[in-house]
């Protein structure tokens, strides 16, 4: 049976009371409050999952402050836009993390520092997780050295200490502010409109039911993924409020999920479908060595996931397999059980209590069910956003009081949502959205490269990984493949990099002279059992 003692976050052989966090929190809130923080301001994050990352995240929140999560992958560069576009004010950070994106950190973002646990260094053998490569350096005992720190260093932990906690009300809840890479090859900061207590209680109570979160019972949870995905972050927040018990995974490992299972008697996880197959890849005599019979809920999202790997799981692990299908945009609008996956193979499942869909034709009209359309959906519980410093992307992702993110799909006539494709580029890779515009910029900056197309091939392990076609420059035949990666590991965070470079004489265009990328990837998905 789960604890009955007060809740607390666990990591490796670490352990602190959620109370414990809140109190750090309402210390640290203090603390950003005395730096110049103030309402509508930012809190960078540059953290894997720790302590840290819940005292930051709820300290900004209290002042009314939004925290962003920066994907640690990224390179400095890429650290760098994030920084600059949300004008973020103070960025907290890993020790370890810091050599690798120091050199684009503005001038006056204030630097708050966490010395990076054992179990983490440990685990991470350097700042790629199981993103889309698994070569991985030993880990350097050294990544907590100070002398590799700017001067004047401030301890996260000492710098939280010198502050009573904040007195004064909250005002209106923020939240986070996600950056979703852009379809014009700049991330966008999904920046969600300020909530009173009332808006957040509803807002929060929708999206535990639909992670199956279950509060009147006692919950242990287990959080695998990076919470700087926009998912991963809102599982294990709402967790913890709900008073759960949340053991942190340093990185994704399928056996020691399993022991992890087991030791924690883990009642709900939140995992995408990259897990199931590395799970399913363990030998029968692994998987049979650990009980798995505490978990109660285990939903998966954030990429699709085809119905033999689901079914395969469920199969081992019982009905306790749940998806949700959202977006960071418009957070979940969906969910669907283990009955609803065997009965409706490929559903991503029925809207929630408050969420609507409409498939919609090019006219803007409703579509019959089973007649495909653009997916748009709209949700009374959420509130409004726009795209930090874009709003006139925000405009175009509306129509008629909905939203859509660009997907294309059908509902049966139990109200039953299936996905068939993507109107835009979007690559979802391991659970992590990549946008070959971003790639593909890149790609038309290196000497000898005429033209490009870059877009998602299936793979059995990350549900897609990245293709690029290359057209060569009449004088650059000796450019090569490795020329290529070497310079795109440049600018690009290793996962952007596309492990499949094909040289083509010319590529097919359309009448219009846009690049006809469909007919690239077609013939990569015409034995697949799915589109995207």
């Amino acid at each position: 049976m789960a604890s009955t003692n007060p809740p607390r976050i666990f990591a490796g052989d670490r352990q602190r009371l959620v109370s414990d966090i809140m109190q750090r929190a309402a210390q640290a809130a203090a603390g950003f409050k005395a730096l110049g923080v103030g309402e509508d301001d930012v809190v960078a994050l540059l953290l894997r999952n720790d302590f840290a990352f819940f005292e930051a995240s709820l300290a900004a929140g209290q002042i009314g402050a939004y925290a962003t999560p920066i994907n640690w992958h990224a390179t400095a560069a890429e650290a760098e836009y994030v920084l600059a576009d949300s004008s973020a004010k103070v960025l907290v950070v890993h020790t370890d993390l810091w050599p690798g994106i120091a050199a684009g950190v503005p001038d006056g973002v204030k630097l708050l520092f966490v010395t990076t646990p054992p179990e983490i260094l440990a685990a991470y053998k350097s700042a790629n997780e199981f993103a889309n490569d698994s070569a991985n350096d030993s880990a350097n005992d050294s990544a907590n050295d100070l002398a590799a720190l700017p001067p004047g260093v401030v301890m996260w932990d000492a710098w939280v200490g010198q502050h009573a906690p904040l007195a004064s009300p909250p005002p209106d809840m923020r939240g986070v502010m996600i950056y979703t890479s852009g379809t014009t090859g700049k991330p966008k900061g999904v920046r969600r409109n300020p909530v009173n207590a009332q808006q957040f209680a509803a807002m929060s109570a929708a999206t535990a039911a639909a992670y199956g979160l279950t509060p009147e019972q006692p919950m242990r949870v287990l959080m695998n993924g990076p919470m700087y995905h926009s998912a991963p972050n809102s599982y294990g927040s709402t967790a913890a409020r709900l008073g759960a018990d949340i053991v942190l995974q340093e990185r994704f490992d399928p056996e020691q999920m399993l022991a992890l299972i087991e030791r924690h008697r883990i009642t709900h996880m939140h995992i995408v479908p990259t897990m199931f197959y590395r799970l399913l890849q363990l030998p029968d005599e692994v998987r049979r060595r650990y009980d798995l019979s505490s978990l109660k809920d285990v939903v998966h999202g954030a990429a699709p996931c085809s119905p033999a790997l689901k079914q395969a799981m469920i199969t081992w692990w019982g009905p306790v397999i749940s998806e949700y299908y959202g977006s960071t945009e418009t957070g979940l609008m969906a969910r669907n059980t283990s009955a609803d996956a065997l009965n409706k193979p490929g559903t991503v499942g029925r809207a929630i209590p408050g969420a609507r869909f409409a498939i919609l034709d090019e006219g803007s009209t409703e579509v019959a069910p089973g007649v495909v359309g653009d997916v748009y959906v709209q949700i009374a519980h959420m509130p409004d956003f726009t795209y930090h410093r874009q709003p006139d992307k925000r405009q175009a992702a509306g129509r008629n009081g909905y939203i859509t993110v660009g997907d294309v799909g059908w509902l049966d006539e139990d109200g039953y949502l299936f996905l068939s494709d993507r109107k835009n580029d979007m690559v979802i890779s391991g659970g992590v959205n990549i946008y070959p515009a971003e790639i593909e910029a890149v790609l038309l900056g290196i000497s000898g490269v005429k033209d490009c197309a870059v877009f998602g091939i299936p793979d059995a392990e990350f549900g897609e990984q990245l293709c690029a076609y290359v057209q060569r420059e009449e004088h650059a035949a000796a450019l090569t493949e490795d020329d290529i990666r070497r310079q795109l590991a440049a600018q690009l965070a290793k996962f952007k990099v596309p492990r499949l470079i094909k040289f083509a004489d010319s590529l097919p265009r359309e009448d219009s002279g846009k690049i006809f990328k469909r007919k690239l990837r077609a013939p990569y998905w015409e034995s697949s059992d799915r589109k995207i």
